[in-house]
């Protein structure tokens, strides 16, 4: 008798920011990964950006979907006012995408990503690539090796949503 083989569900993990980190699971099994910049161009309104995520979100949906579950960074601290007020933004924006939707979303924390990938919580960014590109994978920067390591925590620990 044989099995019957499942379908991998599609994730999304995201590292947000200015120079947001993802990393999508797709239906078909196969990871993909990058980063996506939503800085304002010189004409954009303050909302701009969000309207560029959120239009972003639905083309990842459309190629790689439909997405199943989403995993983001939660960061509790930022180094700046700025950050803060563009990841809040991000961050609303995603939640309320996903709720429209009936997607589940979790914040894993920074310490539980960087544990994980490094084996040290506190690891610094170098040390967050090195492991990326130790499991295969070329990010070009921390911010797409931060959501890689969200997504192989949420396919391996069984930890995420979905």
């Amino acid at each position: 008798m044989t099995q019957p083989t499942q379908t991998p569900h599609t994730i999304l993990a995201l590292d947000l920011g200015t120079t947001t980190g993802w990393a999508v699971r797709g239906y078909d099994g196969l990871i993909t990964s990058g980063t996506a910049s939503f800085k304002p161009r010189r004409f954009d309104g303050g909302g701009m950006r969000y309207l560029r995520f959120t239009n972003w979100l639905t083309e990842i949906d459309r190629l790689s979907g439909p997405i199943e579950a989403i995993h983001y960074e939660e960061v509790r601290r930022h180094a700046g006012t700025d950050a803060a007020h563009v990841f809040g933004g991000l961050m609303a924006v995603l939640t309320s995408w996903a709720e429209l939707r009936g997607v589940p979303y979790q914040g894993v924390p920074v310490g539980t990503i960087k544990k994980y990938a490094t084996g040290h919580g506190g690891a610094p960014k170098q040390a967050m690539i090195a492991a990326a590109r130790a499991r295969g994978f070329s990010p070009a920067d921390d911010n797409e090796a931060d959501a890689i390591a969200i997504l192989l925590w949420a396919i391996e620990t069984k930890g995420g949503v979905a």
